[in-house]
């Protein structure tokens, strides 16, 4: 009688260990090379058990992103909607976290691997689009909408706006995960420093000027 919350306990951990043992190898071999077996031997279970919880390695990686990706950009949503007050301080403090929770570590790995995938994978490239691209731009976008109606923000192109923050993001992801994660480029500065930089450069930029 003992033995049943532990079996309980294993049950319930095993989509996580799934989705890490998934991880895993797409870095090692990429999404295309990995196969749901293999996944399911890194898990240390049974092809069928997989397939249990995730029918595909399709749907292995939509559930990574969804766990990875959309639950930060669901809880900055609704940071923003009860948020009153000037923009640019809760714009500059959604880069920062941003980066502490995407940027890097298992999220910005699976951004990577979206980019280096989705030519290759239409329907896989539209989820992410849906899930988490569009979302993300809208939400920069309606927040730099708001500095704007608010006289915080001069009128800018909102759009180009958004590409404008989250450019240098992607280009220090996309480090960290390959010549970084190498240790490859001796640079002494940190990813946040060039993060506090690009926020002051743009929002000294976007502020409207006195009078």
């Amino acid at each position: 009688m003992a033995a049943a919350p532990t079996r309980q306990r294993r049950k319930d951990a095993r989509p996580q260990e799934l989705l890490d043992a998934a991880l895993a190898l797409f870095v090692e071999k990429g999404f295309s090379a990995t196969r749901s077996e293999e996944v399911a031997a890194r898990a240390g279970v049974a092809k069928g058990t997989l397939y249990r919880y995730y029918p595909s390695k399709e749907e292995l990686f939509k559930a990574m992103v969804r766990e990875n990706l959309s639950v930060h950009i669901a809880e900055s949503a609704a940071q923003a909607a009860q948020y009153e007050g000037p923009i640019a301080p809760l714009l500059a403090e959604m880069m920062r976290a941003w980066w502490a929770k995407v940027g890097q570590g298992n999220a910005g790995v699976v951004c990577t691997l979206m980019m280096i995938e989705a030519r290759h994978f239409p329907e896989l490239a539209r989820f992410y689009v849906d899930e988490v691209i569009s979302p993300s731009q809208n939400l920069l976008g309606d927040l730099i909408g708001r500095g704007i109606e608010a006289g915080e923000f001069r009128a800018v192109p909102i759009e180009a706006t958004v590409h404008m923050l989250i450019a240098p993001l992607m280009h220090m992801m996309l480090h960290e995960h390959s010549f970084g994660a190498q240790d490859m480029c001796n640079h002494s500065m940190s990813p946040l420093e060039l993060l506090e930089a690009q926020m002051s450069l743009l929002l000294h930029g976007l502020l409207a000027q006195p009078g």
